[in-house]
């Protein structure tokens, strides 16, 4: 049974990470605002996690969803990271991490079938909502890509043998991580974070052809490259992941833009519909902090882009021909 039996995902969903105030603080009315803009521009997929906020966003989406019609939308979370007590909180704020929220909780790892079952009753618990429809495994190389491949997928194999959620995946910024956790289990989707956009692909040289040949389906995310691709005059000072953006990056951002402009296509609606482009991306999962952010990725999403872009990009050496 492929990916597409199993769960069928809209091709638009929002990333909440936001809403667990990654890089700045949102009340919980905001954060209402922006999961209200989300919803009412047609987004139906909403993708969350423990990590986001320690277990902040879970919450605050659960509050959100609880007032939906739950046969209307799809909802994944993660597990791979339980949250326990923090002994050495001193009322900081986890800003390690790059969220402004109380540090009176800490991460631990753990891959165990025991731990990824209370992972999971512990999101349905922050949730206020039993089904959760995907579960992914976060950032499995973080700790330990073998143990995750030996014990931790396993686990994810069989809650979904006991019907606790429709489908299972792993979601990381790693390509071997993921190309090797495709191999290794019978997975539904994966969450690919950066490493298919319209500024670098190099999840196409292995993570496309083993999600391929194994019929597993991708949800891209992180596809504006930390903002980069957002607007369609690119910043040569924009953040790039955790430091400086490299010159030949740059040289390749820049030709990109000049491409879009000449066919008269933003450069955030190209960067939303690229991954979409390939016949294993089911979905694009966008963030965002404020309202105005999700109506402007809805636009985009259905913006037209003309074939002829593609060709240009690829005549260029820019994206896969």
């Amino acid at each position: 049974m492929s990916s597409r039996d199993r769960l069928s995902v809209p091709t638009l969903g929002y990333g909440a990470a936001n809403l667990g105030n990654l890089f700045r603080a949102l009340t919980d009315d905001q954060a209402w605002a922006v999961l209200d803009a989300a919803w009412e521009s047609g987004i139906r997929f909403f993708d969350t996690a423990p990590h986001y906020g320690l277990g902040l966003s879970e919450r605050r989406l659960g509050a959100f969803l609880q007032t939906k019609p739950r046969e209307e939308y799809v909802l994944s979370t993660k597990v791979g990271r339980l949250l326990r007590p923090n002994p050495d909180h001193d009322g900081g704020l986890d800003t390690a991490n790059d969220f402004h929220v109380p540090d009176d909780l800490r991460r631990v790892w753990d891959f165990s079938a025991g731990g990824i079952r209370a992972s999971l009753a512990e999101s349905r618990e922050r949730l206020g909502i039993e089904r959760i429809d995907l579960l992914y495994l976060h950032d499995p190389e973080r700790h330990d890509l073998d143990l995750a491949l030996a014990e931790a997928l396993p686990a994810l194999e069989q809650l979904r043998a006991d019907g606790e959620v429709a489908a299972i995946g792993i979601g990381s910024m790693v390509s071997d991580a993921l190309a090797a956790a495709v191999r290794a289990a019978d997975l539904d989707l994966i969450m690919v974070a950066g490493r298919y956009t319209l500024l670098e692909q190099p999840a196409a040289a292995e993570v496309l052809p083993a999600c391929r040949e194994k019929g597993t389906g991708i949800v891209a995310a992180s596809v504006f490259n930390s903002g980069l691709l957002a607007s369609n005059e690119p910043r040569r000072d924009g953040r790039y992941e955790y430091g400086q953006l490299p010159d030949e990056l740059w040289d390749r951002l820049v030709r990109i833009a000049r491409v879009c402009a000449e066919h008269d296509v933003p450069l955030p609606a190209a960067a939303l519909q690229f991954p979409l482009q390939s016949d294993v991306v089911r979905s694009v999962v966008v963030g965002g902090s404020r309202p105005e952010q999700l109506r402007q990725n809805a636009e985009w999403a259905s913006a037209t882009v003309p074939a002829e872009l593609w060709d240009a990009l690829a005549a260029e050496g820019l994206i896969p021909a």
